[in-house]
């Protein structure tokens, strides 16, 4: 197994797997169009975990010079506890570190609360912090 950079031919897997791990996803989670935003942003920050020419995980990491942040962890149902995940996590944790990130921040949704102890295995604290978001484009 390799973990990667994206690639364009990668899309239509990656757009699967998505809907597979995070069903019901609309608006500003739309695979296709999160897709297409961090293509767009071209930083160099998505990764896949590919077997072969099969994309069985992605982590999109971002870093805005203040911290980093990872969404879009989704490993293939079938693949959990190959440690796919971890390899991931660990990747972009070594590309961000590379880039002088001092701070890798993560959020769970609160419905996938069975992930948290995943999280702290690998070094992630619950931190005392209320999370607000505001969608200002659809």
């Amino acid at each position: 197994m390799e973990i990667r950079n994206y690639e364009l031919a990668d899309r239509q897997q990656v757009v699967a797997l998505w809907n597979e791990v995070f069903p019901g996803s609309t608006g500003h989670n739309d695979p296709k169009a999160s897709i297409d935003r961090k293509v767009g942003a071209n930083d160099g920050l998505f990764f896949v975990a590919a077997d072969g020419s099969l994309i069985v995980g992605t982590v999109l990491a971002g870093y805005d010079g203040h911290r980093g942040w990872l969404y879009s962890v989704a490993i293939a149902p079938d693949r959990r506890r190959d440690g796919i995940g971890s390899q991931l996590i660990r990747h972009a944790e070594q590309v961000l570190a590379q880039r002088g990130c001092p701070k890798l921040n993560i959020q769970v949704r609160a419905d996938n609360a069975k992930v948290v102890a995943f999280y702290e295995s690998l070094g992630f604290q619950i931190e005392e912090r209320i999370s607000m978001g505001k969608l200002i484009a659809e």
